[in-house]
């Protein structure tokens, strides 16, 4: 299994547009990106490719990464960050299957794959899968599971994707706050790499209106307003999971530029061997 990290950053990415910030302004200067959130899972055995997410910079990462195209995406919620990119279906694939969850969500009144298929109906390349969550899946030669997660208002799913002969395994926590549900973090646990949802710092919490929550034991809140983990929070999720390797994603540029390069924070690009 290779998993490659083509989009680490949040929904406007780092550097973001317009922006001087001394983060932004770094990157800048590193030749560094997070673009939004996509992962790229190849397996070499059957030489077939799986898409976390496709994201608006879908061409982008593409064109600066040598990688074959998706041969099945997965869509773990229905932010644009996360779907928006499906449009480049268009003429650049003939057929990509797309798997989303089929719970019905009380705030839209449809399930994430409904939405899809109504939103993308133009695209005759896509065909959308319905799929509920804790049900595996052989998709690309891989075992691969949704698992609900808690990313308010809206439903999102965590995903794990395991290979039945090597027995590697990726675990994706979704965009979510700390407090997912039990059955999913059995699930997600002992990966050999974890990619965790951990946007900034949990010191930056004070700036949120809505402050952070579910604190550590020293006071440090391990989730940002009520959405997303801070960086203590999906540190402390790796540890729980007993992940081999935890690697941060869907990273915010208000990360002070001290702390915005360090591990275990992720940038576009990396790759690893599972």
């Amino acid at each position: 299994m290779q998993v490659t990290l083509l989009g680490t950053g949040d929904t406007t990415g780092t550097p973001t547009p317009n922006c001087g910030c001394d983060t932004c302004e770094e990157a800048r200067e590193r030749g560094v990106h997070r673009s939004r959130f996509s992962v790229h899972v190849y397996n070499e055995r059957t030489d077939e490719t799986l898409l976390v997410d496709v994201s608006p910079d879908f061409r982008h990462q593409f064109l600066t990464n040598d990688l074959p195209l998706p041969d099945v995406a997965l869509i773990t919620h229905i932010h644009f960050d996360h779907v928006d990119g499906l449009g480049n279906a268009y003429r650049l694939l003939s057929d990509l299957p797309v798997y989303a969850g089929a719970e019905i969500d009380p705030v839209t009144g449809e399930s994430v794959a409904e939405t899809i298929r109504q939103k993308f109906d133009y695209l005759r390349a896509v065909t959308v899968h319905d799929v509920l969550p804790f049900e595996t899946q052989r998709l690309c030669g891989f075992d691969v599971t949704f698992v609900p997660v808690d990313h308010p208002p809206l439903l999102c799913y965590g995903v794990v994707v395991e290979d039945p002969k090597t027995g590697a395994k990726l675990s994706i926590s979704g965009d979510t706050s700390f407090d997912m549900p039990t059955q999913s973090r059995e699930l997600l646990a002992d990966p050999d790499l974890l990619l965790a949802d951990g946007i900034v710092p949990g010191h930056l919490s004070e700036h949120h209106p809505a402050g952070g929550d579910h604190h550590d034991d020293d006071g440090n809140p391990r989730t940002f307003g009520s959405k997303h983990m801070t960086r203590e929070g999906a540190i402390a999720l790796g540890n729980e999971l007993n992940a081999e390797l935890t690697r941060l994603v869907h990273i915010a540029h208000y990360y002070p530029v001290e702390e915005a390069f360090e591990d275990p924070l992720a940038i576009d690009g990396e790759r690893y061997q599972l």
